[in-house]
């Protein structure tokens, strides 16, 4: 495939017109570097065909003088929006659908977001894709809820788009430089879609956390799982949960999961993949993992293995601090940062705990980034020096039970 027309524009692509087996050379080597002191890296798991693997599609719209609509990607440092018709990481159909999306906006008078002026209506459109169910949700982010000829809107860009299963509106009247707003409204379908990730089904909304790339996702999740060595019997905690992926998929391998997610509505999202999975020895509470794990410890109680997958900025040291008090016999460390992934590597070496395996996964083809999944095993049962006992019962954490009524309503 030839070069990207807009690498220049763009800047998104960190290793576009690089030879894809020399972008898994690079990559490797960047985090065996990294983790040299602490242990090997075996390998890294490319992919078959890198291209158009992001199934979360976003592009923001505007207007610029003699031009007219531009839809597309802010230039890298800017907020300059690159026009993009297609671009090779992204999926080819939700290109499509942003590109109609532009294309019917003149006939429905829908003017596009002007950020320094605050005028116009169409701020982003936000596209989302089932891997294996081909579902789409189409998100408009509007700069006010009144979408002109909503039904008719809807009516012709699924004449051009069939496999359009919801359309959302959601609406972000703020000055600012987030993307989707708090508040939504389905004009079509359910509001969701779904999609399967290692035989589990997942229910993904507008701000659901979901990765982009399921494909790898799946072979990363199995493995993670494979490395951990898992008897059936084991008690774990997926720290940072999300909406309960890896947690789920888990928890046929062991006796309990306990999942501990801050974001309320991400849990909400848990409770309801669970529940439509028939996952019964799964629970999940809403509070930071850092103080949740510390409240274990506090209580006596015992966890065999520890899943993290933290934000690309890595875990916090309270957090940290927490596991090496906890002491689980296992820690799954996911990570999406490598430099962040050395950082806690080193902590948490430090304070009984040696690095096993590691094994890094490329999800971001032609990006200038890498997900690496590290296996630690206790090689001491001393606790942490520097932790102070918070005095804190289990039953003073919030737990989310009265979600599952919520969502019904």
């Amino acid at each position: 495939m030839e070069n990207c027309v807009y690498a220049k524009k763009c800047g998104g692509c960190a290793y576009q017109g690089v030879e894809y087996k020399k972008q898994l050379k690079r990559k490797k080597k960047w985090v065996a570097d990294l983790l040299k002191p602490y242990c090997e890296v075996e390998r890294i798991v490319g992919m078959e065909d890198p291209y158009h693997y992001r199934h979360k599609v976003h592009a923001a719209f505007g207007h610029v003088k003699g031009k007219g609509i531009v839809a597309g990607v802010y230039k890298e440092g800017t907020h300059h929006i690159v026009d993009i018709d297609s671009c090779q990481i992204e999926n080819e159909k939700a290109d499509a659908i942003i590109r109609d999306i532009k294309g019917l906006m003149g006939s429905f008078k829908i003017k596009a977001y002007d950020e320094d002026k605050g005028f116009g209506l169409l701020r982003h459109v936000l596209v989302r894709c089932g891997y294996h169910t081909k579902e789409y949700m189409v998100v408009l982010v509007l700069a006010d809820p009144i979408l002109p000829s909503k039904n008719n809107f809807v009516k012709a860009l699924r004449k051009l788009h069939p496999e359009i299963s919801t359309v959302v509106i959601n609406i972000n009247d703020k000055r600012t430089g987030m993307v989707l707003g708090e508040r939504n409204i389905t004009i079509y379908g359910k509001g969701y879609i779904e999609d399967e990730l290692c035989g589990r089904r997942f229910r993904i909304s507008p701000s659901s956390f979901y990765q982009v790339n399921p494909e790898q996702t799946e072979i990363l999740y199995r493995e993670a799982l494979d490395m951990a060595e898992l008897k059936g019997r084991e008690r774990i905690v997926d720290a940072y949960c999300g909406t309960g992926t890896i947690g789920i998929i888990a928890a046929e391998k062991v006796k309990e999961v306990i999942g501990v997610e801050l974001n309320k509505d991400a849990v909400r999202d848990a409770l309801n993949n669970a529940r439509m999975n028939q996952v019964k020895n799964i629970s999940f509470y809403s509070q930071d993992a850092g103080k949740f794990l510390c409240a274990l410890a506090d209580q006596k109680e015992t966890v065999d293995v520890v899943i993290m997958d933290p934000p690309r900025s890595g875990s916090s040291e309270e957090f940290l601090n927490a596991v090496t008090t906890l002491m689980p016999e296992k820690v799954l460390y996911i990570s999406c940062n490598p430099e962040t992934l050395a950082r806690d590597l080193k902590y948490l070496t430090a304070k009984g705990y040696r690095a096993k395996k590691a094994v890094a996964f490329d999800l971001f083809p032609f990006a200038g980034h890498v997900e690496s999944c590290v296996l630690l095993e206790r090689v001491s049962n001393r606790k942490a020096d520097s932790y102070v006992k918070l005095n804190v019962k289990m039953e003073d954490y919030y737990r989310i039970k009265d979600a599952e009524k919520k969502t019904d309503e």
